[in-house]
């Protein structure tokens, strides 16, 4: 018999793994989707829901440590939980975690470890419940990843609150020997402290100032980026409640000094990176990979993830076994690793793998609780340049289960900074990310605790052609709202021009989306598909027609209404940058992001590091080798305005530590 559980985040697990379960294996037995319904009512009567948050408790206990040593403890545990649940080939592996390897541009980081961590305010003297501002035993996150080691005695020093509006000098400060006590996130400032020959810093920085007690985690140490590497600076990282930074700064407010002492037992050193990997085994050569990160501290993120991937699986593995579900045409299989760096090795280290995977679904932080306001379930979808029908099949199997279960949700548009760039046109995968929403209020936050393939493909191909026109109409919608504004003839026919191109724009991209299915078929009936495919892609060309006949009417209409005679003709928007840009040819030497690792911040000339930065991992997605810049300019234009390239990549190229991008001419006339 099956428990029900009646907190709200059991709630939400369960709605996780169902949906999850619906995404892995609904193609795999009937493109039909009029039986939608029924395989939703055979899977949430199989699922165990304790089950799924007894997984999630488990990672939680160790992942909360946020250790190497822990991190290894959770691989065990999620590999010994696969083959209790029935997975095959389970694997558990490892990236080296020494601080100087690099999967794509992303170097790898220094494992560390900690035993111990104390803040105590020694003057002024105040109670002793609560003179200790940060106790890693108590609470973990009172301390920052990598934080850097005290002598055995402990330091004593003086904190120094720097206000938001000293933060752009902060680096030539004179800040030896100081704690520097800080409202923005301190892993920003990382290498200004370090400059400043700061010995550390307090986080005082929350994203929810509700959580009056709750410490936000600081989960990133490196000078130069994200994770400690070799040459990091091992300053100290401490992060404590609002509640106390208002302690800490009412006392320096009435006795201008506050001294504390420091105790921090850790350490760094070369070690291992684990993930673990298994497989319900398909009839077929084929892969579906479902793929979420472990080793971060949070229950909801992302301990759920883990958890929804692993009940998703076992009663998958349940129906298969019963006789209930068919067994699968494309093997299924289940990725837990460190967020980014785990899965870039994997990429990296298994091509054989990602040749043969079709698809993948991210599952980063999927199951908040229902009772927080804004738990809305996101989708975000794949970025432009590899469209695909997986965004029209997750649609279509969240409008059949989320009204089920009274759960909001919406689609937004492609974004990085997860395992979500395993749709880059280089490694070409496309990927889609439940992710369940703002309503996750404690989010790093030591508050969050505990069948036939043609069939199959023409089903998939009309999901897409229907999103297709609505994405048409999005893009038409905005340029008919503009016409009103227009004040003159070179308005109208800047706009008409810019009308043209958007469409033509939206037009490529969902006939891509429709064509992606042809992935889904052998090469033998590739060409027959394909012309079968043939009349929805007219269907689509000729819809993008029709609304750019609306916007030419539209302008015709407001040109008569200002008083001109002639049609409005489309006016090309010059750019002198054009020219430049069009003798540029960018060909990518390795997949993923530029998070700029190898540069010290004050030599980045003022660029964005593309790690989490959407618009320059969008130019560097359409960067293939033989668009000249010019191309790649115009397509990230549909998406930002404003957008210039030229600067970002020459800067590339007069960088050595990103010679991996490679700034050539072009090898095709230009057009």
């Amino acid at each position: 018999m099956i428990r029900p559980m009646k907190t709200p985040r059991g709630h939400a697990l369960t709605a996780c793994v169902v949906f999850s379960l619906l995404v892995v294996v609904t193609p795999e037995v009937t493109p039909a989707p009029t039986t939608l319904s029924s395989l939703i009512q055979a899977i949430r009567s199989e699922m165990q829901p304790e089950q799924a948050m007894d997984f999630m408790r488990h990672v939680y206990s160790t992942d909360r440590w946020f250790t190497f040593p822990k991190f290894q403890e959770t691989a065990e545990y999620v590999k010994r939980s696969m083959e209790r649940i029935g997975l095959q080939d389970v694997e558990l592996l490892a990236a080296t975690a020494d601080g100087s390897t690099q999967s794509g541009f992303w170097t790898m980081p220094l494992a560390w470890d900690v035993k111990s961590a104390r803040l105590e305010i020694l003057y002024p003297q105040v109670p002793s419940d609560i003179a200790t501002l940060a106790d890693y035993q108590k609470i973990p996150s009172s301390l920052g990843m990598w934080s850097g080691a005290t002598p055995p005695q402990g330091v004593t020093a003086e904190i120094v609150d720097v206000a938001d509006a000293d933060l752009p000098r902060l680096a030539e400060m004179h800040l030896k020997g100081k704690l520097v006590l800080m409202n923005q996130n301190p892993a920003g400032f990382k290498w200004a402290l370090a400059k400043a020959g700061a010995l550390g810093a307090v986080n005082t920085f929350t994203e929810n100032l509700s959580l009056e007690d709750g410490r936000q985690w600081i989960n990133a140490w490196g000078d130069q980026g994200w994770a400690f590497t070799k040459g990091s600076t091992p300053l100290l990282s401490f992060s404590i409640s609002p509640r106390q930074a208002g302690l800490v700064r009412r006392l320096l407010a009435q006795r201008g000094v506050v001294r504390v002492k420091a105790t921090v037992d850790s350490r760094y050193y070369s070690g291992r990176y684990p993930y673990i990997t298994g497989v319900i085994r398909g009839t077929g050569p084929e892969e579906v990979l479902t793929l979420g990160h472990s080793f971060e501290q949070g229950a909801q993120d992302n301990a759920t993830g883990v958890a929804a991937m692993l009940e998703s699986f076992a009663t998958l593995n349940r129906l298969i076994v019963s006789g209930k579900l068919p067994r699968p045409k494309r093997t299924i299989r289940l990725l837990t690793m460190g967020e980014l760096y785990g899965s870039m090795h994997y990429v990296e280290t298994h091509p054989d793998r990602i040749r043969r995977t079709v698809a993948a679904l991210c599952m980063d932080t999927p199951a908040a609780s229902y009772d927080l306001a804004g738990t809305e379930y996101t989708f975000y979808m794949n970025p432009h340049m590899a469209k695909s029908y997986t965004d029209a099949f997750i649609l279509r199997i969240a409008q059949e289960y989320f009204p089920q279960v009274h759960r909001p949700w919406h689609e937004h548009a492609a974004m990085s900074g997860t395992d979500t760039y395993l749709s880059d046109p280089m490694i070409n995968i496309p990927t889609v990310w439940a992710y369940s929403g703002s309503g996750v209020e404690t989010h790093h936050n030591s508050e969050d605790t505990a069948n036939a393939s043609e069939p199959e493909a023409i089903w998939l191909a009309e999901l897409s052609q229907t999103r297709g026109y609505e994405q048409i109409l999005k893009s038409a919608a905005p340029l008919l709202e503009r016409v009103a504004a227009a004040g003159d003839a070179q308005d109208l026919g800047r706009l008409l021009q810019d009308a043209a191109d958007h469409m033509t724009y939206s037009v490529g991209r969902e006939t891509q989306t429709v064509l992606s299915v042809l992935r889904l078929v052998s090469e033998s009936k590739q060409k027959e598909v394909a012309e079968s495919l043939a009349p929805m892609i007219e269907s689509l060309r000729r819809f993008g027609e029709e609304q750019t006949g609306r916007v030419r009417r539209a302008i015709d209409r407001r040109g008569r209404e200002l008083g001109l005679h002639a049609p409005v003709k489309p006016i090309a928007v010059t750019d002198v940058l054009e020219k430049q840009a069009s003798r540029i040819v960018v060909r990518r030497k390795r997949f993923g992001t530029l998070p700029l690792d190898d540069l010290p911040t004050d030599q980045r000339g003022g660029y964005p590091s593309g790690a989490w930065d959407s618009i320059p991992t969008t130019a560097l997605y359409w960067c293939d080798g033989h668009r000249n810049l010019s191309e790649v300019m115009q397509l990230t234009r549909m998406i930002s305005a404003s957008y210039e390239s030229t600067g970002t990549w020459s800067f590339c190229r007069n960088k050595s530590p990103l010679r991996g991008v490679l700034i050539r001419k072009p090898s095709r006339p230009l057009m």
